[in-house]
């Protein structure tokens, strides 16, 4: 395989949007985990895995990382309220790699020290959130949900403070870019004062120009190139969100700095995938409002492509920007839709399919049961009579005999056999997702010095539909004590 090409497109293209900073080191740090499979479709060196090599390359300041490593200038609104003071304030685009596939991906580090948009904070990441992030973005990934990916997670002995005394730690994390909604917003807000709204600053204008023939060239052929790249980021984040909503993952901090205009899942925080099925759970326990509760993310997705939607109004006409803006909501229920009745092994939505679906969602949510144990007990099954027993589970009898009259009447109506029903179930429905309880159990093992578990736990999301990697800790059900934990911000 060819190696990897490195390249510095953003920093040399775009250097009056970025500041030149070079990460900071931190003390004894120590390679944990190395993401094996994805640093060899990256194409990178396998010397520089060793701890020492990797290290003189993230904080000498020449280096084939460093020397053209940049932080990045954004904006966002953050929880409705526009913010421009945001920025990379403890990350560090490193450089980007023309893969051997001939993909561009960015190799930014998290928790690189402080920046001129650190706002007197210390610019490092601590170790259980860069863990969280990282056993969340390979498990949304092997689920199928598009999401940055983590490379390498680095611990350190060097502390920080948040609520108490914790270690610093670095993740190396991957993307298509981190050109967020908040980029484009922040360009196109930083004007002078009095000037037109229709009219772009020339900074957002340079901005426009590197991202469409970066990462939307196919847009360039278009009657207005922005309009049909705006039209592209719609599409993506709608089936974006629908995937989570079909995944029981509540993204739980979608401010507009957040938004990947790649569609992707991205700047993991207080996250979470529900246990029982409630759709209007609240991930984030500094959401007192609950803007960005579960059942809100389709709206909320929404509401930001709106404010993104802003930046483009010097190129797009606001008539264009509405009707691109008006495919929103159809996207969504179109994705939402199927992705559905192929959790429950069936090819076409129908309107009995759809009724089927919502019937068992009732059955799910009075009384709330755990949404995904629930949908993988429908696996493995060798006749509709073993399905059918797992009535004496449910406390409604009528409604879920209904339920699975239906069910098998639909599958019939699609004349599905029961074999590659029960093989698309198994493929659609993961027997693990990540709990957080278990991740706070990894995270106190990891604190201790030990990442077996951290190691389990990931071998198991990163083989969720495989019945033979199934650890029956990770698949099971939890306690009512270890359900709906609800995390902060700073985690």
């Amino acid at each position: 395989m060819p190696p990897a090409q490195f390249v510095n497109t953003y920093a040399d293209t775009l250097p009056d949007l970025v500041t030149a900073i070079k990460p900071t080191a931190v003390y004894r740090p120590q390679v944990q985990i190395i993401n094996q499979a994805l640093w060899h479709e990256l194409g990178l060196p396998t010397a520089w895995q060793d701890n020492d090599t990797l290290m003189g390359l993230l904080f000498n300041r020449d280096s084939e990382l460093t020397k053209h490593s940049v932080a990045q200038k954004y904006g966002g609104h953050q929880f409705g309220q526009w913010n421009p003071q945001l920025g990379d304030g403890r990350g560090v685009l490193l450089t980007e790699l023309i893969t051997p596939d001939q993909q561009r991906i960015d190799l930014h580090l998290k928790g690189a020290g402080p920046t001129p948009y650190s706002r007197h904070a210390d610019g490092r990441a601590v170790l259980r959130s860069t863990i969280r992030e990282y056993l969340a973005s390979e498990a949304l990934h092997h689920i199928g949900i598009p999401t940055s990916r983590a490379l390498c997670l680095i611990s350190s002995a060097e502390p920080v403070y948040r609520e108490q005394q914790e270690s610093a730690a670095l993740l190396i994390r991957t993307a298509p870019s981190h050109l967020r909604f908040g980029t484009f917003e922040y360009f196109y807000h930083d004007r002078p004062a009095g000037s037109s709204p229709d009219t772009a600053p020339d900074k957002l204008t340079q901005l426009m120009n590197y991202t469409l023939n970066t990462h939307f060239p196919e847009a360039l052929a278009a009657d207005n190139p922005h309009l049909a790249m705006l039209t592209s980021v719609i599409s993506t984040t709608a089936q974006l969100v629908a995937k989570w909503q079909v995944a029981g993952f509540n993204h739980g901090v979608m401010n507009t700095d957040n938004m990947s205009i790649h569609g992707i899942t991205f700047d993991y925080g207080p996250f979470a995938f529900f246990d029982d099925f409630e759709p209007h759970y609240i991930c984030n326990k500094s959401d007192h409002q609950g803007r960005y509760r579960f059942s809100q993310q389709p709206s909320i997705g929404l509401w930001n492509l709106n404010a993104l939607a802003q930046a483009f109004r010097p190129f797009v006409d606001v008539a264009s920007l509405t009707d691109a803006l008006d495919q929103y909501e159809s996207i969504l229920i179109t994705q939402y839709h199927q992705l559905m009745v192929s959790r429950f092994g069936l090819n076409d939505v129908t309107d009995s399919a759809l009724a089927m679906v919502a019937m068992f969602m009732e059955l799910l949510q009075n009384p709330a049961r755990d949404y995904h144990h629930s949908f993988r007990q429908l696996c493995g099954h060798s006749d509709w009579q073993s399905i059918k027993a797992l009535r004496a589970e449910y406390v409604d009898i009528t409604l879920f005999d209904q339920w699975v009259a239906a069910w098998e009447s639909e599958v019939e109506a699609q004349q599905i056999d029961f074999a590659t029903l029960q093989a698309r179930l198994s493929g659609t429905n993961p027997h693990t997702v990540l709990r957080n309880h278990h991740a706070q159990a990894v995270i106190e093992a990891a604190q201790d010095g030990d990442y077996s578990l951290f190691n389990a736990y990931l071998s198991a999301l990163s083989d969720p539909y495989n019945e033979q990697s199934k650890i029956e800790r990770f698949a099971s059900a939890p306690v009512a004590q270890d359900k709906g934990i609800a995390l902060s911000c700073s985690s």
